[in-house]
């Protein structure tokens, strides 16, 4: 059924009609120039190829483009009720004190007051204090240093998510 070089997860996403195909990479990032250089690209040999189409789709993105794609990544802190993604990604959030949760609100209202969009950060296996130390940081940074940090932390947060889009379509 599969080739011994692809992996089956990803031998049934490069198999998926291209509007499931869409919907799935959208699930993973909200940008659709980054969705359809991805699908563009498919079928994939390998998950690094995945990662590889990713990350170039990433460094092409515009500004417009990066806006498009944060959309839809709630405040770290606030994941999206229904969400189970956010949450699993904000879990170093989810025990924190409530000083920890209030100092977090507050300096992601006034990174959002200084960029003009959520603080945005990969926060997979990241503590509720890293997070917090990275947005006291990362405020200083310029519009421009911080685009791009934010265009590395997407690309970080798009290489877990479709590892685990072909993962999950193993079962």
């Amino acid at each position: 059924m599969t080739s011994s070089t692809t992996p089956g997860g990803l031998a049934r996403f490069n198999a998926l009609e291209e509007y499931a195909a869409a919907a799935a990479l959208h699930e993973a990032c909200a940008s659709s120039a980054w969705g359809s250089a991805l699908l563009a690209r498919r079928p994939f040999a390998t998950v690094d190829d995945l990662f590889a189409a990713s990350d170039a789709a990433m460094a092409e993105l515009t500004t417009a483009d990066l806006e498009e794609a944060m959309a839809g990544h709630p405040p770290i802190g606030r994941p999206k009720p229904g969400d189970p993604t956010s949450s699993r990604e904000q879990r170093g959030m989810a025990g924190a004190s409530a000083e920890l949760k209030e100092e977090m609100l507050e300096l992601n209202l006034a990174y959002q007051e200084k960029f003009g969009h959520v603080f945005l950060i990969c926060a997979t296996g990241r503590t509720g204090e890293q997070m917090r130390d990275a947005v006291k940081e990362r405020i200083g940074n310029s519009p421009e240093q911080e685009r791009e940090t934010v265009r590395s932390e997407l690309g970080k947060i798009n290489r877990i998510r479709l590892g685990n889009l072909v993962e999950e379509e193993e079962a």
